[in-house]
């Protein structure tokens, strides 16, 4: 799997010799690879008019196109808010809860992410073939989309170690601009341009999948709740700044802590354990039908319903499961 930013074809349709000849050595004689352009095939067009653009087939004549637009921008900022207002107005009822629900379109852009994954992950697994995947500037929905089909696809990516690494590469390394888009809570009434929680979606996803696969995680719910928080406000460095130019001037692994070295002390790393873990060398393929998507209660509702009784519940399963 490959991800990059959108080719720089312009009006003028220019060509990359350099960057046909990478694409074509990546697959054998006889082989043939699927870009999946996470923006819509109008979207890719007009954005030759600003320098960007697509692959054209006379150019990537081995590689097959495929549009999943996913929004990543405003939309999605909006979305987040208004399923948080909704959330947390207690006194509307059922009728007028769900139509909040539906009209925030959030579990529409949870399942839109999930259905490109599996779209990635399927063209990998079951067709065994090569996958680039990019939208415009490689940084957001690109990210969300490869993370989640490594998780689909590779077990090592559902330990806690794995995941942080799968975090450290995909998002970080990768350029996930945090400060931009992870610059205020959906509480701000401030609007910034550069905002949107493509982070959180990633987070919601994966609690999709633990929430399918109880099993198959080795991490809990507790362990997403806290990426989340970091993500937004942290005593760590680890989601500070970009991209790794900024990280590198402003010396964040020299003046800061490290969130993984926290997570990963004993006596840390026990509270995010998945007491029902069991290794799955398999993949797993999450089902995307609006039946299966649900709202995730443990963030959305965290700051109006008690966790206790989930709390201890999940304290009696870890009881069970040791005395065993």
């Amino acid at each position: 799997m490959l991800r990059s930013s959108q080719p720089l074809t312009g009006p003028n349709r220019k060509r990359c010799r350099e960057d046909e000849m990478l694409l074509g050595t990546v697959l054998d004689e006889g082989e043939r690879g699927f870009i999946i352009d996470t923006r819509s095939a109008q979207a890719a067009k007009q954005a030759r008019m600003t320098g960007g653009g697509t692959e054209p087939k006379s150019s990537y004549p081995r590689w097959r196109r495929l549009h999943r637009p996913l929004e990543r921008g405003r939309p999605l900022q909006e979305s987040f808010i208004k399923l948080v207002e909704a959330c947390n107005d207690t006194s509307i009822n059922m009728d007028r809860w769900l139509s909040r629900l539906e009209s925030c379109r959030w579990l529409s852009h949870v399942k839109a992410a999930l259905s490109t994954a599996c779209l990635a992950a399927q063209c990998m697994d079951r067709e065994e073939a090569s996958v680039l995947v990019h939208g415009a500037e490689g940084t957001d929905t690109t990210l969300l989309v490869t993370a989640l089909a490594r998780v689909i696809l590779d077990p090592s990516c559902r330990t806690l170690v794995g995941f942080q690494g799968l975090l450290e590469r995909e998002w970080i390394e990768a350029g996930h601009p945090f400060h931009l888009r992870c610059a205020r809570s959906a509480y701000s009434h401030a609007r910034l341009k550069q905002e949107a929680p493509l982070f959180l979606l990633f987070l919601d996803c994966v609690w999709q999948l633990s929430r399918q696969f109880p099993f198959s995680l080795e991490f809990g719910e507790h362990l997403l709740l806290t990426l989340f928080d970091n993500a937004y406000a942290s005593d760590y460095g680890t989601f500070l700044c970009n991209n790794e130019k900024e990280r590198s001037l402003c010396k964040v692994k020299e003046s800061t802590h490290s969130l993984w070295a926290w997570l990963n002390q004993p006596g840390e790393k026990k509270k995010y354990l998945n007491p029902l873990y069991s290794h799955n060398a398999l993949v797993i393929w999450p089902s995307v039908e609006p039946q299966s998507i649900q709202l995730w209660q443990g963030l959305f509702f965290r700051w109006i319903r008690s966790s206790q009784y989930l709390d201890e519940a999940w304290a009696e399963i870890e009881r069970l499961v040791e005395g065993n």
